[in-house]
């Protein structure tokens, strides 16, 4: 499989890179960062060993484009945009962990989809993702009980809510036949009255290098249920993204999650 990552100075850009040369399956052929980047025509090996790998980083991957079977791409809205064309134009998979897209955005990709087999997910893990199908099923049976989804992750993070707290609230809103968008409560201050029945609340906390903590919270009468998942180390997600990469080669072209990934889906 012959993979182009993108962000590749990243904090998972270079978690990628390390897995892309530990695994015999995966032949990296190509590399990206942001066209101001310190890092551009530089060698990939400098981020992740400081041996030459004879693989300079660009600006733009579109030379490499044609070659790849794979994008992976953790990076921002305007890139991942960029990067779906560039996939559909090339007729190959594309594989997004990119979160904080706006709905343009998210049009643009879905568009994109109808040429790409694009696979998005505001969380590659395992382990989120069942947490997510849990999710969906506790809010369908406990259909009084108040949801709130508590998230912490490192200081450098610009997005809030995580991509992975919007993906655990699109679960519960699904476990209630609801939309989350018109339930979603992002923020408390002052007089705010009294809970709504069926809202999804959400805290967002940021601090220090956590990876990232979510939790979900099922507030009833005289009881509560939490739901927690803790990432010990971004490696869950770069083996998650890389499953998903070598999934999508020879899917037809579509727009999929990691419930598709990981046959989740009922």
């Amino acid at each position: 499989m012959k993979v182009i990552i993108a962000g590749a100075a990243g904090r998972m850009g270079k978690e990628l890179i390390k897995y892309a040369y530990q695994d015999n399956e995966i032949e990296l052929i190509g590399a990206s960062e942001y066209a101001k980047s310190p890092w551009i025509g530089k060698d990939v090996g400098e981020l992740i060993s400081g041996d030459k790998k004879n693989i300079k980083i660009v600006a733009d991957p579109i030379d490499f484009v044609k070659s790849a079977d794979v994008i992976i791409d953790f990076t921002n809205a305007k890139t991942t945009v960029e990067n779906s064309i560039l996939a559909a134009q090339a007729r190959i998979s594309h594989i997004i962990g990119t979160t904080g897209l706006a709905p343009v955005d998210q049009e643009k990709i879905m568009n994109a989809s109808r040429h790409a087999v694009i696979v998005q997910s505001g969380n590659m893990s395992l382990g989120i993702n069942l947490m997510s199908q849990i999710t969906k099923q506790v809010s369908k049976i406990l259909t009084d009980f108040d949801i709130e989804i508590l998230e912490m992750h490192h200081n450098k993070k610009i997005d809030a809510p995580s991509g992975t707290a919007l993906l655990l609230g699109n679960a519960a809103a699904d476990g209630r036949n609801i939309k989350l968008d018109s339930n979603a409560t992002y923020q408390r201050y002052g007089n705010t009255g009294v809970r709504q029945k069926n809202s999804i609340g959400f805290s967002s906390l940021r601090g220090g290098d956590v990876v990232g903590e979510h939790t979900v919270i099922f507030a009833g009468d005289s009881e509560i249920i939490k739901l927690s998942h803790s990432a010990l180390s971004r490696r869950i997600f770069v083996s998650g993204a890389m499953h998903a990469a070598k999934w999508s080669i020879g899917e037809k072209p579509g727009f999929y999650t990691m419930d598709d990934v990981l046959s989740l889906k009922k």
